[in-house]
């Protein structure tokens, strides 16, 4: 996937994703892209401004003075097809491969552990966490 990005574009996977976070997620804040992306703060916020620098991403007035909206500019959006390409080109290769089945149960599998990531996330330390049971 690396490989057929960089064919299209100069810009870092990770910038990539966070552009694709901030166009598809509204109203979003560098603490909750930095939650969504498992980043520090600090990084989130170098990563924001290389993208705005670079008139991708604006830093809009948020709820109060201490919060920002990110929001995507429209130069952005052809990033965001890149990545979106390249993740399209990733599902039609593992189609390839596996069986309309068996990609219906890797996708629940991944829904599955995503919701448990998720949930032992936000439990408190030391925590007991159920299992999730994904939706079929």
């Amino acid at each position: 996937m690396t490989r057929r990005l960089s064919e299209r574009t100069s810009r870092p996977f990770s910038q990539l994703l966070a552009l694709k976070v901030i166009a598809e997620e509204d109203l979003l804040t560098q603490a909750a892209l930095a939650e969504h992306l498992l980043m520090d703060a600090p990084a989130v916020s170098r990563l924001v401004d290389r993208l705005e620098n670079d008139g991708l991403v604006k830093r809009c007035a948020g709820e109060n003075r201490r919060c920002v909206r990110l929001q995507a500019t429209e130069a952005a959006k052809a990033e965001v097809a890149v990545l979106r390409e390249a993740a399209q080109w990733v599902d039609n290769e593992a189609g390839r491969y596996l069986t309309p089945a068996e990609m219906q149960e890797l996708n629940r599998l991944l829904e599955k552990l995503r919701n448990g990531l998720t949930q032992s996330h936000e439990a408190p330390e030391g925590a007991c966490v159920e299992p999730v049971e994904a939706p079929r």
